[in-house]
């Protein structure tokens, strides 16, 4: 080891001077080193940013910025430093800041003078833009396959159930009996809505910020149609200076993510509630459930609790970049470096949560003798009965719902339901029913009666399953 003069810079010093260039005559602090880098985080994008600085150094060799040799041998150099990473021997430097100044330093230990040229007609600025977005939109596109991998999920079990009767809720109370499948369509629905936002905001923000460079675009004959090709993106941004300072994509993606995240909450919820011993509604496998370190009889449904709590680090992450970006000014700014962690960080939990989801769901067993018990219960065909009244006798609406609450009480004094009432107490309160008002009282007439578009009838359910099966196809 050679001796260095007590006032010698130290190495990480003289690699954050190199990177800097001559403004600096004195190293970081320690303390300024560990809150400037954000090589702990950002070497996720490692590959994002090598394939970014193919494309770069391809483009400068087609406009004869740089010659052919250079070019080649960055290429080269560029793969090697991807193998490395790849396999897990690139020694990552917090000294270098971030993922984009580590690649570079590598390369130049490869391949020597020719790394220093591949920066012309960039900066960080423009690179981490590029870089950030192609790694959001390679989340996307997981998001994507998994929320079609859950609809499906979703498809097999209303079309097992499509005629399962069950009750249908408002304030967690029996409102009307439903089919199971018509309520697994309505996650469909929901889920369809969350499938359809992904796909707008990965079109939205196909655009290149490379070429942009500090936030002024450059002096050099680069051609950003030719980056933003071979990248995959539609085109190349249209104004350098919200091409370096946007994040908008990545807000997308975290709004996105949390209205999903919502509904998978909601869903989560029901399916803690219609596990329990109260309910048994469903049974969840063993694989996405626990049990209990003390209590033999539990079967925990805390997969489903996870993606309950989940939603909360998801929404803070959405809130937490909103605050960073709500004050900033035209271009960029290193606060913008607090737009990673939070992103990273919802797009792990949204992708599990959706894995998750879609394991219970293939694996989850409907009661359809628990469904059926409850859906009968709770005078569920009381606005059935209303609706008879209206339909056959020609009564206001007003007037039948107010015959149907006094025959809803004369049933709980009497402990029982309203098919159980007898024709005579019925007419009792009003004396034009028939013994025809029995044929609606049934929970699988009820639900087989609700033929409007949309409605829970066994035909409703079944074409709406055929629509999207079709669409996802």
């Amino acid at each position: 080891m050679t001796d260095k003069p007590a006032n010698a810079p130290s190495d990480h010093q003289d690699g954050a001077n190199q990177m800097w260039g001559g403004r600096f005559a004195a190293g970081p602090d320690a303390i300024m080193e560990a809150i400037n880098a954000s090589i702990g985080f950002d070497q996720r994008m490692a590959s994002q940013d090598i394939a970014g600085s193919r494309a770069h150094a391809a483009m400068l060799g087609t406009t004869g910025i740089l010659n052919d040799k250079d070019v080649e041998v960055i290429r080269k150099g560029l793969l090697t430093v991807l193998s490395e990473i790849e396999g897990g021997t690139f020694r990552f430097s917090t000294a270098l800041e971030d993922i984009h100044m580590n690649v570079e330093a590598r390369l130049k230990e490869i391949i020597g003078e020719p790394a220093g040229r591949l920066h012309t007609g960039r900066s960080r600025n423009d690179q981490v833009a590029t870089d950030f977005k192609l790694w959001v939109r390679d989340q996307f596109d997981a998001a994507e396959g998994a929320l079609v991998s859950l609809i499906h999920a979703l498809l097999e079990q209303a079309e097992t159930g499509a005629d399962w009767v069950m009750p249908g809720f408002t304030h967690l109370q029996t409102a009307q009996p439903v089919t199971w499948g018509h309520h697994m369509m309505a996650y469909v629905e929901m889920f369809g809505r969350d499938l359809n936002r992904v796909r707008d905001a990965r079109a939205r923000m196909n655009e290149s910020p490379l070429g942009a460079a500090a936030l002024a675009g450059t002096s050099f004959p680069i051609d950003r149609d030719v980056t933003a090709k071979a990248l995959g993106f539609d085109r190349p941004s249209a104004n350098s200076l919200d091409a370096v300072s946007d994040r908008d994509f990545a807000l997308d993606f975290l709004s996105t993510a949390s209205i999903c995240a919502m509904h998978l909450s909601r869903f989560a919820e029901e399916l803690v509630i219609w596990s329990s011993a109260q309910f048994r509604f469903v049974t969840l496998s063993d694989r996405f459930s626990t049990g209990s370190s003390i209590m033999p009889q539990k079967k925990n449904p805390d997969a489903a609790e996870l993606i309950r709590a989940k939603v909360g680090r998801i929404f803070g992450a959405n809130t937490a970049l909103m605050m960073v970006m709500k004050g900033l000014p035209l271009a960029y700014s290193k606060d913008m470096q607090e737009d990673k962690e939070q992103v990273f960080d919802a797009a792990d939990n949204w992708m599990l949560a959706l894995a998750a989801m879609d394991g219970m769901v293939r694996d989850m067993s409907a009661n359809r003798e628990s469904l059926a018990a409850a859906a009968g219960s709770g005078f569920s065909t009381a606005t059935d009965l209303a609706d008879w009244l209206v339909r056959v006798l020609g009564l206001p609406f007003r007037d039948a719902h107010h015959i149907t609450g006094s025959l809803v009480a004369m049933a709980e004094a009497a402990g029982c339901d309203l098919p159980d009432l007898t024709l005579d107490q019925m007419k009792s309160v009003h004396s034009d029913i028939t013994a025809d008002v029995f044929d609606v009282l049934s929970v699988e007439n009820s639900v087989a009666s609700r033929t409007s578009y949309g409605g829970t009838a066994p035909a409703q359910v079944r074409a709406q399953i055929a629509r999207w099966q079709e669409m996802l196809t």
